[in-house]
């Protein structure tokens, strides 16, 4: 028997309980206990062991888990079961609210999937990639598979060509780990229509920044690395990761990790639907080192900060934000999510 792993987007309402997330992790442990939370909306499944032991098949054992969400909790959600777990995030994308998507293990019905959707939508593969590509023809998964490794290779280097080879022939060897995730700080704005200046992209990167830093200040700690996550128009999303020189909890070094992620993702004239940033690998601020510098430009905006956290304190988040922030009349508002500590509901962001 292959494997099958089950990927799941929940419809999480604004404002959530503070212990949904742990009680939905629960309920899905109920099902197979191979279960990896990757956000508070999002869960990946190996349903492998569970199939024999509930009787149904992977289409069967899917209805069951989302009917259990629907049934317990009142949240709608999107399903992708295939053999690995990138063609079932793939197919989970994929999936409107309420309905699943169930690949099979033949090499068949993998191919058909597969091939046609666009090369970007392969993990690893960002705007840049994507234009290097299609600079030699390649826009499908299907144009990919066709070429040899070695051309991918020498056109995005051993690594990553490789990678991008595998993947194009529906390949994953990635784990479902039900280790839980060290704690992290999350933050996500959805713009009210899909946004294309780039500018206000950033905008709102250093608001979340912003809003990531006060946040990690008043709880004593500080992050390791940040992640972002941006959702686009066609419901496809790209999440990049970067890991910090060295952990901090101060906005203007969360910015730049931030903007050097997004940089790194090459778009251009991408209807972006929504931005999550999350502050990844938690720990207490007393552990902090940071590296002496000669610039003092560098300690002119930390100082700052220690302004504008004790205003903010007495005088409430919306007396001091950044000057770039004042430009929109009406800042973002964002969802946020403390994990491995306590959920938030959804709170609004400060006013200019």
């Amino acid at each position: 028997m292959g494997r099958h792993i089950l990927h799941l987007r929940f419809g999480l309402p604004a404002g959530y309980d503070a212990e949904l997330p742990e009680r939905l992790r629960r309920l899905l442990e109920d099902i197979t206990p191979r279960v990896q939370m990757i956000e508070p909306d999002m869960a990946v499944l190996d349903l492998t062991g569970a199939i024999p032991y509930w009787k149904r098949d992977a289409r069967g054992l899917t209805e069951l888990v989302q009917l259990r969400a629907l049934a317990h909790f009142g949240l709608h959600s999107s399903a992708g079961c295939a053999p690995n777990r990138m063609l079932a995030a793939m197919a989970c994308a994929l999936t409107p609210p309420g309905q699943r998507t169930v690949i099979d293990d033949s090499p068949e019905a993998i191919t058909a999937v597969l091939r046609p959707r666009p090369v970007r939508e392969l993990p690893g593969v960002g705007a840049k990639t994507a234009a290097t590509l299609a600079e030699y023809g390649l826009h499908t998964v299907g144009d990919v598979a066709d070429v040899p490794q070695s051309t991918l290779q020498r056109l995005l280097g051993a690594r990553a060509g490789r990678a991008l080879h595998e993947h194009a022939h529906g390949r994953d060897t990635t784990i479902v780990d039900p280790t839980p995730a060290p704690a992290s700080l999350s933050t996500e704005h959805r713009f009210v229509r899909d946004e294309l200046d780039p500018a206000a992209h950033r905008r709102l990167l250093l608001a979340l920044a912003d809003d990531l830093g006060a946040r990690l200040r008043a709880s004593g700690q500080i992050a390791t690395g940040v992640t972002c996550t941006i959702r686009y128009a066609d419901l496809s999303a790209t999440r990049r990761s970067r890991t910090l020189p060295e952990a901090t909890q101060h906005t203007v070094l969360l910015a730049r990790a931030a903007y050097a992620v997004y940089d790194s993702l090459g778009l251009q004239r991408a209807r972006v639907r929504s931005i999550a940033l999350r502050a990844d690998a938690l720990g207490p601020a007393d552990r902090a080192t940071r590296q002496l510098t000669l610039d003092a430009r560098d300690d002119k905006p930390l100082a700052i900060e220690a302004v504008a956290d004790r205003a903010r304190a007495r005088y409430g988040h919306q007396v001091l934000y950044p000057a770039a922030l004042a430009i929109s009349s009406r800042p973002p508002s964002a969802r946020h999510q403390d994990r491995g500590g306590r959920p938030e509901g959804t709170r609004g962001r400060r006013p200019a």
